[in-house]
């Protein structure tokens, strides 16, 4: 029994201590956040059928593509729901060069966005993805400062073989205020 106990606590911290490239700052477990995601060069893979059915297809060409153009890994990874598309950052060593779009990855360039975020744990699902969701357009029915100006990504933090229960992630729904989007429309 302990030797079984020693190996999973072994392997829990050393997945918990890789020190990769942070694009931005986590949302604490629990807490509900307005945040500014920075401006950053992302690349993308994209499937027809949900993220959650095709996950393990769009990881693989993403990597060998950070692989082949001697990119580190960074985190988080960023994902649309309908249809599945999963992003990587890009981290500083790929910051000034230009990447080229390849027949199964793009590179995008993303603006700063503002997001309403909450920190999940647990396995990274659909159904902790919709509840991460839920919360946050609760949040934003109960309030009159932001509104939504987009669907809800996912964001996930931890590798494959992070345990489940350890594993952390958010959901992001880009918003606005909405005195900003009064303004627009009165010009």
């Amino acid at each position: 029994m302990y030797p079984r106990l020693t190996i999973l606590f072994c392997l829990c911290l050393q997945t918990m201590s890789h020190a990769y490239e942070q694009a931005f700052p986590k949302t604490e477990t629990g807490t509900i956040e307005v945040k500014n995601i920075p401006a950053a060069t992302l690349i993308a893979a994209q499937s027809e059928s949900a993220y959650f059915e095709q996950n393990g297809s769009l990881f693989r060409p993403l990597f060998r593509y950070i692989q082949a153009n001697n990119i580190s890994m960074t985190t988080p990874v960023e994902a649309e729901m309908q249809p599945g598309v999963m992003y990587f950052y890009m981290g500083s060593d790929a910051s000034n060069r230009t990447l080229p779009t390849t027949d199964t990855v793009s590179v995008i360039k993303m603006p700063n966005r503002t997001v309403l975020s909450i920190g999940l744990l647990g396995s990274y699902s659909s159904k902790n993805f919709a509840r991460g969701e839920a919360r946050l357009r609760d949040w934003l029915s109960k309030q009159n400062q932001y509104t939504a100006t987009g669907p809800a990504r996912g964001i996930y933090w931890n590798g494959p073989f992070t345990v489940p229960i350890l594993k952390r992630s958010e959901v992001h729904i880009p918003v606005a205020p909405i005195k900003q989007i009064k303004d627009r429309t009165a010009d």
